[in-house]
């Protein structure tokens, strides 16, 4: 079920949008189906069961934080890390370029922003975003690497509001690429849609999708 599941959402994907398989709660050997499927991202939301799966897996694996990340964490998945999805904080940003420089390493990142209308998800606001950038706190930051956006819609039933929040989203990308990192080749990403969302996210711009049980099943 989960190589047919998989080759499924690919297929379905346009050219230049990744799939991310959220595996969090789910066994070794369900990833492992999923590797011998040809699946290579992975998302996690919790460092110790991170930290856990890229010990006992193969190392051609590009692990995803996708969770929300609390600073005294990063350190244990600095070495490793293909992506931190959810940076929402400039103290997080802080930490993962203090953890970088430790290990002389670029950590890739991306700005999560809030968007939706639900006040427990985390993330910058635009206002936010632009004050950062336009101090001299990001410059001094050379251990990270900023790579795009990300944000989770509301949870609801209606897609109008989901695609409208999908178009914020999409939308910061733009403006923040075309203002402040035109010639940075590395900030392309737009990371939002997960299994429930994901057709409209990629019909609004997403490069990202995380889509966890459509092709593991429900969490244990």
């Amino acid at each position: 079920m989960i190589r047919d599941q998989i080759k499924q959402l690919s297929v379905g994907l346009p050219p230049g949008t990744r799939l991310i398989a959220v595996s969090k709660t789910h066994t070794a050997d369900k990833i492992m189906e999923a590797y011998e499927a040809g699946q290579r991202d992975f998302g996690e939301n919790k460092v110790q069961e991170l930290v856990a799966k890229y010990e006992a897996l193969p190392k051609d694996i590009r692990w995803h934080m996708i969770g929300h990340l609390q600073s005294n964490k990063v350190k244990y998945i600095a070495p490793f890390v293909h992506l931190i999805h959810g940076v929402d904080s400039v103290k997080l940003l802080q930490e993962i370029d203090k953890q970088g420089q430790k290990i002389g390493r670029k950590i890739p990142c991306l700005l999560q922003f809030h968007i939706a209308q639900e006040e427990s998800k985390f993330g910058f606001s635009k206002e936010e975003v632009n004050a950062l950038l336009s101090s001299t706190k990001l410059a001094d930051l050379r251990h990270i690497q900023l790579c795009g956006v990300m944000g989770m819609a509301t949870f609801t039933e209606k897609s109008v509001q989901i695609r409208r929040e999908f178009q914020e989203l999409a939308s910061i990308f733009k403006a923040l690429k075309q203002d402040h990192f035109s010639s940075v080749e590395s900030f392309q990403e737009i990371s939002m849609g997960m299994s429930d969302d994901y057709p409209i996210a990629v019909e609004e711009g997403s490069t990202i999708i995380r889509v966890g049980s459509k092709i593991f099943g429900e969490r244990l």
